[in-house]
């Protein structure tokens, strides 16, 4: 399995970007999808989640803010971020896992992306 992000970048308060996780080696549409960042001295956390059947789940701190979407046909995975604050600065993960009900734990996932760096400046 091999899960790729790109779309990171440096904004500005306020601003948007959306992230792509390209997936492969895996039958894409069968597994739960999810985003995860981790800002520096800090836990990896969840950001966001979406089932086989694009039922999503968002952390209470980008609800309203954040929008993830598949695109099965293209094995890929994305993560629409608006309205950025500083406080969202991380390196974005995707991962990959099976299972049942929402995936919003690390442990549920088995498969990892690099990781892509978002900084928002104020």
């Amino acid at each position: 399995v091999q899960l790729v992000e790109s779309g990171g970048g440096s904004v500005q308060a306020g601003g948007s970007l959306r992230l792509s996780c390209a997936a492969s080696g895996l039958t894409f549409s069968l597994y739960h999808m999810g985003w995860f960042r981790q800002a520096p001295g800090k836990e990896r956390e969840f950001v966001a989640t979406i089932s086989p059947n694009s039922l999503t789940t968002y952390a209470d701190s980008v609800k309203g803010r954040f929008t993830t979407s598949r695109d099965n046909a293209k094995n890929t995975l994305y993560l629409q971020m608006n309205g950025l604050k500083p406080e969202d600065t991380a390196a974005y993960y995707c991962a990959a896992g099976l299972g049942s009900g929402r995936l919003v734990e690390k442990s549920m996932y088995k498969s990892w992306g690099q990781g892509t760096q978002v900084t928002v400046s104020s």
